[in-house]
């Protein structure tokens, strides 16, 4: 009986970080942040002193996105946490490549798109255009989301033993 309460205590544990909340938490919210403080750095500069229409709708894009992502992670954790199996996938991204029957492709590449996203802002120096509260948005999620995945590599390892 104890052997048996291990062995399920140890599936669990291993598996944890292949959980869609896990995923979700530490992956995706921080993606929609770092996609939300893009647009709205995008929609700011379109307004500003050099005014441009394209940039300000493209920011305006690229918010929605972030906010339907985030809906989408946030509706995966939910239905992890009442034990029933997602009808969507954390983005909108994915969501089309399920349509496609391809939807961790698509995935893949929304992450590339927000990698992307993070490079622009970091190297453009628009990172300097954030406000003190987005900029700890920032800081919140770029912490969350590179501890995670520290965490997860130390885990998996010590997971295989010495």
């Amino acid at each position: 009986m104890a052997e048996q309460e291990r062995g399920a205590k140890e599936a669990i544990e291993e598996s944890f970080f292949t959980t869609p909340a896990f995923q979700a938490l530490t992956i995706g919210l921080p993606f929609c942040a770092f996609k939300m403080l893009f647009g709205l750095l995008c929609w700011r500069a379109g307004g500003g002193a050099q005014a441009s229409a394209i940039l300000s709708a493209f920011g305006g894009l690229v918010m929605a996105w972030a906010l339907i992502d985030l809906f989408m992670n946030l509706a995966r954790i939910a239905f992890h946490l009442a034990g029933r199996a997602s009808p969507i996938e954390y983005c909108i991204v994915a969501q089309a490549g399920r349509l496609m029957g391809r939807p961790k492709l698509f995935l893949a590449v929304d992450t590339l798109a927000s990698f992307s996203i993070i490079s622009i802002v970091l190297w453009s120096g628009w990172i300097s255009h954030l406000s003190w509260l987005e900029v700890r948005i920032w800081i919140a999620a770029t912490t969350l989301n590179l501890i995670s995945v520290a965490f997860v590599n130390i885990w998996m390892e010590l997971r295989r033993g010495w």
